[in-house]
């Protein structure tokens, strides 16, 4: 399947807690994603006023960007980080053929691309294209297209 055709759109949020360093994030996630301008809203955290935090979301829908990170991610993950990948995918998409990933916030400002299944993270939620859309058929197309780029 080709690249391009794998990806409808990706959902991402990064939460910036006060004690973290918020140019060095936003420099990671224009790793992730260059030349997208996110959307930033402040919220509260449940210790009041000294505990805010910023949430950096949106949504990448032009194919270019999406090839472009689907390119970036795998060119940057181990080839064992693709395996496990490929042997979770069962399990990080749901039923509307979504890939649910998180990558760490610390790996990925040193521009290095760490999935994690938990903690602190920046979430995608990444639209497999699956024809008809199905949660079977988006995971046999990615698990068919992480076979070939393991193994070209």
């Amino acid at each position: 399947m080709p690249m391009i055709n794998m990806i409808h759109n990706i959902k991402y949020r990064l939460f910036v807690y006060n004690d973290e360093d918020e140019d060095k994030l936003l420099e990671g996630l224009n790793y992730i994603f260059p030349d997208i301008l996110p959307e930033k809203e402040e919220a509260q955290g449940i210790f009041g006023e000294d505990d805010e935090i910023i949430i950096y979301s949106g949504i990448i829908t032009k194919k270019r960007h999406t090839k472009e990170f689907l390119n970036n991610l795998l060119e940057n993950l181990s080839t064992d980080d693709i395996k496990k990948l490929y042997n979770d995918l069962d399990k990080k998409t749901d039923e509307q053929c979504n890939l649910f990933l998180r990558l760490s916030k610390e790996a990925i400002q040193d521009e290095k691309f760490i999935i994690l299944d938990g903690g602190d993270s920046i979430h995608l939620k990444i639209k497999i294209a699956a024809f008809p859309a199905k949660k079977e058929i988006a995971i046999k197309n990615m698990k068919e297209f992480l076979y070939d780029y393991i193994n070209n």
